[in-house]
């Protein structure tokens, strides 16, 4: 490896950090909401337990990237041949299959959450078909990911594991953009039908939920595809925005939470 990928590995940690200490405080923000609600139901359980369950796959995507980073940068910054010798050796490390598995199963939660919407809001089990098979080989590329990947002879970064993931992430951030597409166009159809018939009043609400769905998945949608692309050229930096993406995967979902539950958003996007 370069030394343009050991900059865009340690900038992209350093960006991790960030985004976690982001997710710390939208999680707390979340819980204290739910925490304080006059009454709380089973959604709001629902809610609590998502939430929990992206902050610690979170947490082991950027710990395991943490502790991965200090063995190469400063435990073994003499390792004989230097870093790029030793990201060669462990590259394919059981915790670095661990820190793999983590957005992968938080990718797999969120976009079951958008499907789970996409029928709600539209109530027919048809529009979801598509997204389902879809998300089905999201999950096989993600299993073939890993196996590739952390076997002994695996690289994240090249030959059989980079083709699997090419693959993963080419149906994984479509179905993202697909299921997105779907809620909105849903929801301006209702605001539009809603306005005409009872004034714009009554659609200021589905509004407000269009703009929370563009506002939390825009940024994780765009920092896909811009990974995407770098890591199918095999470019150095696909590193850095592996880092953004991978934290993204459940800050996206969490903030949309957050707001619901706030109350700063219909809770159309996550209630029946």
């Amino acid at each position: 490896m370069s030394s343009l990928f050991q900059n865009a590995n340690y900038i992209g940690n350093n960006i991790s950090a960030i985004l976690y200490g982001i997710e710390l405080i939208v999680y707390g923000v979340t819980v204290y909401a739910l925490w304080t609600k006059p009454k709380r139901g089973r959604s709001d359980t629902f809610f609590f337990c998502f939430s929990t369950s992206l902050l610690i796959l979170l947490t082991i995507f950027y710990s395991t990237d943490a502790v991965f980073g200090e063995e190469m940068y400063v435990v073994n910054a003499n390792y004989p041949g230097g870093m790029d010798a030793y990201l060669a050796k462990y590259v394919n490390v059981w915790y670095q299959t661990l820190s793999t598995a983590s957005p992968i199963t938080a990718n797999l939660l969120g976009d079951g959450l958008m499907i789970y919407r996409c029928y709600i809001i539209y109530n027919n089990v048809y529009i979801i078909v598509i997204p389902s098979l879809i998300w089905l080989g999201t999950f096989a590329a993600g299993i073939l990911l890993l196996y590739a990947s952390g076997n002994p002879n695996g690289n994240f970064f090249g030959g059989f594991a980079a083709n699997c993931g090419l693959a993963y992430y080419t149906t994984e951030i479509s179905l993202n953009f697909i299921t997105t597409v779907l809620i909105i166009g849903r929801l301006l159809w209702i605001s539009r039908y809603m306005g005409r018939n009872l004034g714009p009043a009554t659609s200021e609400t589905y509004v407000n939920a269009i703009a929370i769905v563009v506002e939390s998945a825009l940024p994780y949608t765009i920092c896909g595809i811009v990974y995407l692309v770098t890591y199918g050229v095999q470019s150095d930096i696909s590193v850095l925005f592996l880092a953004i993406y991978g934290m993204m995967t459940g800050l996206s979902p969490q903030l949309i939470i957050m707001r619901v539950v706030k109350g700063r958003a219909t809770t159309i996007l996550l209630e029946k």
